[in-house]
């Protein structure tokens, strides 16, 4: 039988992950980058505000009502996650970016736990990834993302990588869903894409208006 919290202020990471509708690694990492405020009990176990989810939870819901979607402005610009560790091409990719017509909001992250903090704090439209970084890397990324009640399966994932098909089979491929770009990346066919994505969500959001 699952242990129940005894204190009615706080909760475990379980039962916020519950609440919210999210696997426990996602509440782990939202109390670890301070989304949700939490603490330690003497023996090691984490204690989360049952105030802070309850919170994250109206706004959760808020985001997935017909009248929120129906007034969200249709020109808001697409955010973009780029999880790369190469300062190079982070600067690279920024650059480009800026010269689209196509309004674009980019967010960055040098690896895979970093991009999964910003994922859960911004909610991207669209993320692209490499897959060998320091620390998490991508693969380790695209298991917690897709993962079945991670909340996130449903996001568009591409992968920009220098690995070649073969060498990502070799490592367990990517997940259904997720797209791949081979290193040096095409930049007039990305953009391409993320025009597509931004007229297909116009179309939708003039459809509920």
């Amino acid at each position: 039988m699952r242990k129940i919290s005894a204190n009615k202020d706080v909760m475990t990471t379980r039962e916020a992950g519950e609440v919210l509708g999210v696997a426990v690694r996602t509440v782990q990492l939202w109390v670890e980058s301070g989304v949700l405020p939490a603490w330690r009990t003497a023996g090691g176990h984490r204690r989360v505000s049952r105030e802070a989810v309850e919170k994250l939870l109206a706004e959760r819901k808020h985001d997935l009502t017909p009248e929120s979607k129906a007034s969200e402005t249709a020109h808001r610009p697409l955010k973009l996650l780029l999880v790369e560790d190469d300062p190079n091409l982070l600067r690279l990719f920024a650059a480009v970016v800026q010269s689209w017509t196509v309004p674009v909001e980019l967010t960055t992250a040098t690896n895979g736990f970093e991009g999964l903090v910003r994922i859960g704090e911004m909610r991207p439209d669209i993320v692209f990834t490499d897959l060998v970084m320091p620390g998490m890397d991508g693969f380790e990324m695209l298991r917690a993302l897709k993962r079945p009640g991670s909340g996130f399966a449903s996001l568009r994932v591409f992968v920009v990588s220098g690995l070649s098909p073969k060498e990502i089979a070799e490592k367990g491929g990517l997940p259904d869903g997720v797209s791949y770009f081979q290193k040096p990346l095409n930049y007039v066919n990305l953009q391409v894409l993320v025009q597509k994505h931004y007229t297909d969500r116009l179309i939708r959001l003039l459809k509920t208006a």
